[in-house]
């Protein structure tokens, strides 16, 4: 089956159309800019434009950085405040004249990285960790996935983790990777010790730069890079419409 995924993060909305038997890309990934400020309104265009590059007609699949319960955004903590209640799955589904379901965008990576990356046939506890502007997370037992986790927001060392050891944190503070990977390592072993996890996954933009702070990850569970990188929460949104469209 073939459907179109798109990831809303918050710099840039990226989407491909995906095999979504195989995982594999049918198109390259397109990419626009994410709008500033990212109102209901001008990210809706900007998924309608994004659709529209690729003459797409059928179902969209759609990660976007909020918890989302019954089709309506219930946080705004690296969103702009007016997405508040509002009912996302609608609003995209009428700019864009198609189908759209939308997930969590860390449940998204962690449904494509269960499906066809570094989660498959994993026998025990995953935690995926997406690292960017903000941390978000999805965990995975025995191959099922359970949504909504939102562990970026634990408090730790006095603030939310992701407001300790985000991407943006890093570029914000002008950290070198040593320095960003112990403060990722220190948060690391906080949800060890609560969670157990046999593996944790780290995706996001700095997936592709694992070998510049992992040595610095001295956790007992086994850490490793999204094996799709970013291409992850493309891929697991394209895999939920696949999942959910017979059930509307």
């Amino acid at each position: 089956m073939e459907i179109l995924g798109i990831d809303i993060g918050g710099s840039g909305i990226k989407g491909a159309v995906v095999n979504t038997t195989d995982g594999t890309l049918i198109t390259e990934r397109h990419r626009i800019a994410t709008p500033q400020p990212a109102t209901p309104e001008a990210v809706a265009e900007t998924v309608s434009e994004l659709t529209n590059h690729f003459s797409y007609v059928g179902s969209i699949g759609c990660g976007f950085p909020a918890l989302i319960r019954n089709g309506l955004v219930k946080t705004a903590a690296n969103i702009d405040k007016t997405w508040l209640e509002v009912p996302v799955e609608s609003l995209l589904s009428n700019a864009t004249g198609q189908k759209v379901f939308v997930i969590n965008d860390a449940d998204a990576a962690g449904l494509g990285e269960l499906r066809f990356g570094a989660g498959n046939g994993h026998p025990g506890m995953v935690m995926v960790l997406t690292i960017g502007t903000g941390i978000g997370s999805a965990i995975i037992h025995k191959g099922i996935l359970l949504p909504a986790t939102e562990l970026g927001h634990l408090v730790f060392r006095g603030k939310s983790a992701e407001k300790y050891c985000s991407d943006a944190i890093r570029e914000r503070e002008d950290l070198t990777w040593e320095r960003w990977g112990k403060r990722l390592n220190n948060y690391l072993l906080h949800l060890e010790m609560l969670f157990s996890p046999d593996l944790f996954i780290l995706g996001g933009g700095v997936s592709k730069k694992f070998d510049k702070f992992k040595s610095q990850l001295v956790t007992k569970t086994q850490v490793m890079p999204a094996s799709l990188q970013n291409m992850a929460g493309i891929i697991g949104a394209a895999c939920y419409a696949a999942d959910n469209q017979n059930f509307v």
